[in-house]
């Protein structure tokens, strides 16, 4: 498992000794190939050391993971307890990829570690936490349901708090989840904040949760690497599937990321591809946990070569070997943008994003422009050649939606029968009926 953000490390940064790293510590880094600390660990880890706050503004990929796993377990080794921290985070799959961090880190010591997340059975997470691990990983949503219905269960005596990507935690709306979680962990406790950007919410709840914090800065400039190659396509809207699929067929053999703004997108256009027969694989927040794993391990394994999702992938999640990010829905939040092409060229490795603009993406796509200060060069494609492609992907958009309305209609019909299939998720969980109060009270 390599560590995220190489790219990011500094030139002559010092090691993780150096930096107070205990030696069994810089023994767990060096077996994960972690040869010298990010610049945000180089910044992060002495204070954190020193028993302090943090607020850490660092880009997706920066190795924020190690700057709050370390401090943390190093604190364990000197006082172990059970329930030790919690780390909340947006999405189940970086909640799952923090954990298996804390557990390889953690692995000569036998620390254990639970996840909580929607999506999977509350009984099994039950049992797992009443074994009374050392951290708890979860996502916002499904903590607060087991500090409600998990008899035994609480967070009264845990020593850390960790806000993984805030600024993500507060746009999914989970401001309600976090204001019940800080009325019952502890006053006395260390908090680490780690967010991409300082937004006025970010801010609010570093006045509700910190002490006298220390903040941490790291490229607060939006920016992409050198080594990705970015360049945008522009077709009309109606053209939109021939363009993806020209494109797939131009970079065969690349391994792709291929962005779209809405669940119900990735779905369709996954089958398209299928239908003409590219091994393309949807993720999306709607999808069960089980299944959301099973294709983001299928495309980390090299099963499929596309992967068809939307946002719920772009931050966090550390997947190596991606050729090629391809924005087919432009992102409505400029910065979103950043975050999808950085799932390529990661740690010093080339890379390429492509973004399929439509007459009606222009106004989107000039601020991702301003915002990374590059005018980007078209991709070369040849119109005659992907007009050839117009009648397959016709059939093929065909074919997908009438799978779509087959498997809606026997969906409705399921659910009717057992009103208790729908996966619980908690991406957005509706806080209607809730009495939402002041948020942050604290």
């Amino acid at each position: 498992m390599g560590q995220e953000g190489e790219d990011q490390q500094t030139e002559e940064a010092p090691s993780f000794q150096r930096l107070g790293v205990c030696e069994q510590l810089c023994e767990a880094c060096a077996a994960l190939s972690w040869k010298q600390p990010t610049r945000i660990q180089v910044e992060t880890l002495p204070l954190a050391l020193e028993g302090r706050d943090l607020i850490g503004l660092a880009q997706t990929g920066s190795g924020k993971t190690g700057a709050f796993a370390l401090p943390i377990i190093q604190d364990l080794l000197d006082h172990p307890q059970p329930l030790f921290a919690c780390v909340l985070s947006p999405t189940r799959e970086l909640a799952i990829q923090i954990a298996e961090q804390f557990e390889a880190l953690g692995s000569g010591i036998g620390l254990k570690c639970t996840v909580v997340v929607g999506g999977v059975d509350m009984m099994a997470q039950a049992i797992a936490l009443a074994k009374r691990p050392h951290i708890v990983v979860g996502t916002p949503g499904r903590l607060v349901d087991h500090l409600t219905n998990t008899k035994g269960f609480s967070l009264r005596s845990i020593k850390y708090l960790v806000l993984d990507e805030a600024d993500r935690l507060l746009s999914m709306d989970f401001e309600h989840e976090i204001d019940e979680i800080l009325k019952v962990v502890p006053k006395e406790r260390r908090t680490y904040l780690f967010s991409a950007t300082m937004t006025s919410k970010v801010a609010k709840l570093q006045r509700a949760c910190l002490k006298n914090p220390a903040k941490v800065e790291v490229s607060s400039k939006y920016t992409t690497v050198d080594t990705l190659k970015q360049q945008y396509m522009f077709v009309p809207a109606k053209s939109k599937d021939c363009a993806l699929v020209y494109l797939l067929h131009e970079l065969a053999g690349s391994t792709s990321m291929v962005f779209t703004r809405t669940c119900e997108c990735t779905r369709k256009v996954a089958m398209i591809l299928r239908n003409l027969g590219l091994d393309a694989i949807p993720i999306n927040g709607q999808m069960s946990q089980p299944k959301r794993l099973g294709a983001l391990n299928k495309f980390k394994a090299g099963e499929r070569s596309i992967l068809i999702c939307t946002d719920v992938a772009s931050r966090g999640l550390d997947i190596p070997s991606v050729d090629v990010v391809i924005n087919y829905d432009i992102p409505m939040n400029s910065k979103d943008y950043i975050h999808r092409v950085g799932r390529t060229a990661r740690a010093g490795r080339s890379g390429r994003a492509i973004s399929i603009v439509t007459q009606y993406d222009i106004e989107l796509y000039q601020r991702i422009e301003k915002l990374i200060e590059k005018k980007l060069p078209s991709f070369p494609a040849l119109e005659d050649e992907m007009m050839l492609l117009a009648e397959r992907v016709a059939e093929a958009q065909r074919l997908a939606t009438m799978k779509i309305r087959e498997r809606d209609a026997k969906g409705k019909k399921r659910r009717a029968t057992d009103p208790d299939e729908d996966d619980h998720g908690d991406a957005k969980r509706s806080l209607s009926g809730k009495k939402k109060g002041k948020i942050f009270s604290r």
